[in-house]
């Protein structure tokens, strides 16, 4: 089934944000409810895993075509496509040794891509959520399709007050999702939600506190996606106030400008992309990945 299939599904039920609830969540929901971009259900479209995050790696200029081949841009968009599940696979790589009995637990979890690539990889349950009942809606309608509904389920629920028992996770991330909340918040329900000895992971862009302030092109940023990015230094503060020990700080700033230069050349650009590449050369942005443990 393709993303304008499972779109066609019946409307969702009035939104429900359990709280605390804020106007800025509100907008939030709103956004995502409303979005509907070619780049993130095109790119789905190729193998049914439905994203919304980036890609890392080396461009595999060999699966592109030429010029003139007429199937260059599907081989274009599959490529992007398999860099953006290559980020996907680096963050579940990191979440630690994972078993079938485990439940795991994606903040942000869009229309559900990582859900599925993680109970692919682990056998293992899966908890997503989101504040987009249109995205649950796509996510859980995509596992019965897949016939993981049993495992595999998005709820409608604000990420900073989850329905999850406290330590039933043995691991949990945010992919490109925390920029959209206070990291106060957001690590004390990741330190609730997990069990000790836990794993938590997340894959964020972030401003370079070395750089002195956001730059006008992480202010573009935030202001196409509506969001506050913050800084890396925020990022280990929160988390050492909130019982998460790091075990891995990984820059991958030189392996997502690839995939951003790539997507400069598609037909499915937003506009966005030039403030992500000038950002990532001038050194005012960078692409991390956080493992950490809860002590």
């Amino acid at each position: 089934m393709t993303s304008a299939e499972l779109t066609t599904a019946p409307a969702p039920s009035a939104l429900r944000i359990p709280g605390p609830a804020t106007p800025y969540q509100g907008d939030i929901a709103r956004y995502w409810d409303g979005e509907a971009r070619p780049v993130n259900l095109r790119l789905g479209d190729v193998d049914g895993l439905y994203h919304h995050h980036y890609g890392i790696g080396e461009v595999d200029t060999a699966a592109l075509g030429g010029p003139q081949d007429r199937e260059s841009e599907n081989k274009l968009i599959a490529e992007l496509h398999r860099l953006e599940s290559a980020q996907a696979d680096v963050l579940l790589g990191h979440l630690g040794d994972i078993g079938r009995g485990d439940t795991l637990v994606d903040a942000g979890c869009g229309r559900g891509g990582s859900m599925v690539m993680a109970h692919q990889r682990f056998g293992c349950s899966v908890e997503g959520v989101t504040l987009s009942a249109k995205q649950a809606d796509f996510a859980n309608g995509r596992a019965a399709e897949l016939g993981i509904d049993d495992h595999v389920r998005a709820t409608v629920c604000n990420m900073l007050s989850t329905p999850f028992a406290t330590g039933s996770a043995a691991a949990s991330w945010n992919n490109e999702s925390s920029m959209y909340v206070d990291l106060d918040d957001l690590f004390a329900e990741h330190s609730r939600v997990l069990k000790v000895g836990g794993r938590y992971v997340t894959i964020t862009g972030c401003w370079n506190p070395r750089y002195g302030q956001p730059s006008k092109w992480v202010s573009q940023i935030n202001a196409h996606f509506e969001c506050n990015i913050h800084s890396r230094r925020e990022y280990l503060r929160a988390m050492a106030d909130n019982r998460l020990v790091p075990q891995a700080v990984i820059d991958l700033t030189p392996d997502t400008l690839p995939y951003w230069q790539l997507r400069a050349t598609s037909s499915l650009v937003t506009g966005i992309e030039d403030a992500f590449i000038n950002s990532y050369r001038d050194g005012s942005f960078q692409y991390v990945l956080i493992a950490a443990d809860r002590v």
